[in-house]
């Protein structure tokens, strides 16, 4: 590590420690994580800004490689809640496309160098506003902080009741806690088995995302602590470039899977079968 921006020199449980904590501003239940919010709208604001650019000089004759990359994307995402939810709807399949794409962009942030951003805040933090740069902690991976899938998993369930209760109406929606999946006679139980495979759905979604993303975080910090001894670079490069080839794959796949489970919790919500 640079001796110019740590003022001190961690172990590899403080490095650990240091760099599974988030810029937080505020304390108690009022706290927020700064670092968390700036990543994520920022992935959002250039998300929407590419899309737009792509948009407006989209070509027919002629497109460019990210206009076909883009309609690629949106043909796939397209078939695929096409598949799972058939009925027409004007929110599902762009909400479908949103969390993919938001989602892999969170979860690239994996990729990056683990120490760049946290060195580059811990520079600005002492240089800038003379903040011992020990003291400053900043995390890259919106998805590796659990507010984060947490909120888009409780938004998914929300409006699974909102799309229940619309295809259904209230009453009917409210009868299918008490009949199912054992009938009229014991709806005390069938109450209680709803509520918990309710509750179940966006624990599982969350906790999916957010398990898999924080795993390879610190997968990359312990590759980074291999590099503290010089003879140990070559070791430390093989196994970054190796492991960055691999969770390359799971951030693709955790952002399908998220986007296909929240279309299917809404399909669900509006079939016939369920609750």
């Amino acid at each position: 590590m640079s001796e110019g921006v740590f003022t001190q020199d961690p172990s590899s449980v403080e490095y650990i420690q240091h760099h599974l904590s988030n810029l937080t501003l505020g304390s108690g239940f009022w706290s927020v994580h700064a670092d968390t919010i700036v990543i994520s709208w920022v992935l959002g604001a250039i998300a929407l800004f590419v899309g737009w650019r792509v948009g407006k000089s989209m070509s027919a004759e002629e497109p460019s490689g990210l206009q076909n990359g883009l309609e690629a994307i949106i043909e796939f995402v397209d078939g695929q809640v096409r598949s799972l939810f058939p009925r027409a709807d004007p929110l599902v399949g762009p909400m479908a496309l949103t969390i993919f794409i938001w989602v892999f962009l969170m979860n690239f942030m994996d990729i990056i160098p683990v120490d760049l951003l946290p060195l580059t805040a811990q520079w600005v933090g002492q240089n800038v506003f003379g903040v011992p740069a020990h003291e400053v902690a900043f995390r890259a991976v919106p998805t590796a902080d659990l507010a984060v899938p947490f909120a888009m998993a409780i938004t998914v369930f929300l409006l699974s009741i909102v799309y229940g209760i619309r295809a259904k109406g209230l009453g009917r929606y409210l009868k299918g806690y008490l009949t199912h999946p054992f009938g009229k006679y014991l709806a005390p139980v069938n109450v209680a088995m709803s509520v918990i495979e309710e509750i179940a759905k966006p624990l599982s979604l969350a906790l999916r995302l957010f398990g898999n993303l924080f795993a390879g975080e610190l997968v990359f910090m312990l590759i980074a602590l291999t590099g503290f001894a010089w003879y140990m670079a070559p070791l430390q490069v093989a196994l970054g470039w190796t492991w960055t080839v691999f969770h390359l794959l799971i951030i693709v796949i955790q952002a399908f899977i998220f986007m296909l489970l929240s279309v299917v919790y809404l399909a669900l919500a509006t079939s016939d079968d369920a609750h």
